[in-house]
């Protein structure tokens, strides 16, 4: 429903180069912030951590993010302490995990690798012994922030596969446009981000996909729209409408008879400032993968069912961050993750009505059970192994 203004609202909204800033680009491309009477600028950075601070200063009225972002943001991990909300999911899946061509060499020599989590993380786990009793140094596997789903999905699929992260591999941060080239030089053995940066690595012959966000953690939330808690009490009804434009450029994305437009869109110098064919692998879900050409399901929806920022993926993140030792567990801390993803605005804006005590928290590949009401029995099961980060190579 077009909203008739004599002064649109002029919002600037941040974003990386990545397939799921999507959302944002065809609000403002398609019309559908226009629509909503919102005159819509995007600001493009390079690195996570830009965009949060400008988000926190004020410099930004908007911002995908990263879904746990907000998250720290609002309990003052690693940065400033902004209170912060979540009222949409900016899509689902999204993530891949890239390895160098002399790691994917030595992975190929025990399981085969056919992209299952458990599979490969098996082969990898066997390669790092090998490299460590053959004195090479420790893999070392990058993320895009350390308070980002790339972070918690890495670790938690290397943990369960019997790598201890920052014990048997070493983990660093660079933003996602330098990983290819950081691949390249060999500065790093690996790394997790969006598309397109594993298929482009695959494309320049420097690494290979080994597995995908959607088959760690299906269905999961990747990116969410980020703005301060305060807001609409700056710029009224701003975050419903922003809300409703975005809802509405999901449906067009998610639609897939408009992908290879998309991709024309997101290709543009503003956005991702590369060839649309480069763009079409994560936007179909068929990937180059290690082993050959897949199709990988749900690799990345932005459609119907993806955009709403369910609260109890928002305790499993901040699960992570205590398992993780990124804070300590406390009963106020656990509310106030929960409360940063906003089911309810989103119901206002959309008129959607959702079920949010029966949210959907798929499994995780290795079927670990995650109640989101039991949160605490939840980190006093995962044993030694995570809080002495004790290695189990061999």
């Amino acid at each position: 429903m077009s909203i008739i203004s004599k002064a649109p609202l002029e919002l600037v909204a941040g974003f990386l180069p990545l397939l799921d800033c999507a959302l944002l680009v065809a609000a403002r491309e398609k019309g559908f912030a226009h629509d909503q009477g919102i005159e819509l600028n995007l600001l493009r950075d390079l690195s996570w951590a830009a965009v949060r601070d400008r988000l926190a200063i004020g410099g930004l009225d908007a911002a995908q993010t990263p879904a746990p972002l907000p998250i720290a943001t609002s309990l003052g991990l690693g940065s400033l302490k902004v209170d912060m909300i979540a009222p949409m999911a900016l899509g689902l899946g999204g993530n891949a995990i890239t390895v160098s061509n002399d790691i994917i060499h030595a992975m190929s020599a025990y399981e085969t690798l056919d992209g299952d989590p458990a599979r490969t993380g098996a082969s990898l786990q066997k390669a790092l012994a090998h490299r460590r009793q053959t004195g090479q140094r420790p893999a070392i596997f990058a993320v895009v922030h350390p308070f980002s789903s790339h972070n918690y999905e890495l670790r938690y699929w290397l943990g369960a596969c019997g790598i201890a992260p920052d014990n048997d591999v070493q983990i660093v941060v660079l933003p996602p446009p330098f990983l290819p080239d950081a691949l390249a030089s060999r500065q790093i053995d690996g790394y997790c981000v969006g598309e397109p940066w594993n298929s482009l690595a695959v494309s320049r012959g420097i690494g290979q996909i080994v597995t995908t966000k959607a088959r760690i953690w299906p269905a999961s939330i990747e990116k969410v729209l980020s703005l301060r808690a305060d807001t609409d009490a700056r710029k009224p009804q701003s975050i419903a409408r922003l809300v409703r434009a975005l809802t509405d450029a999901s449906l067009w994305c998610g639609d897939p008879a408009n992908i290879e437009e998309l991709a024309g869109l997101l290709a543009k110098p503003a956005y991702l400032d590369m060839p649309p064919e480069q763009l079409l692998p994560g936007l179909t879900g068929i990937l180059p993968m290690a082993y050959g050409q897949s199709r990988e399901q749900n690799f990345l929806n932005l459609g119907a069912g993806a955009t709403c920022p369910w609260r109890q993926q928002a305790i499993w993140f901040y699960a992570q961050m205590v398992r993780w030792g990124q804070t300590q567990f406390s009963s106020e801390g656990l509310e106030r993750a929960a409360s940063v993803f906003r089911p309810d605005l989103y119901e206002a804006a959309t008129g959607a009505s959702m079920p949010h005590d029966k949210a959907p928290l798929t499994q995780t590949f290795d079927c670990a059970s995650f109640d989101p009401f039991a949160v605490e029995a939840y980190l006093a099961g995962l044993g030694s192994a995570d809080k002495q980060q004790t290695s189990i190579l061999t």
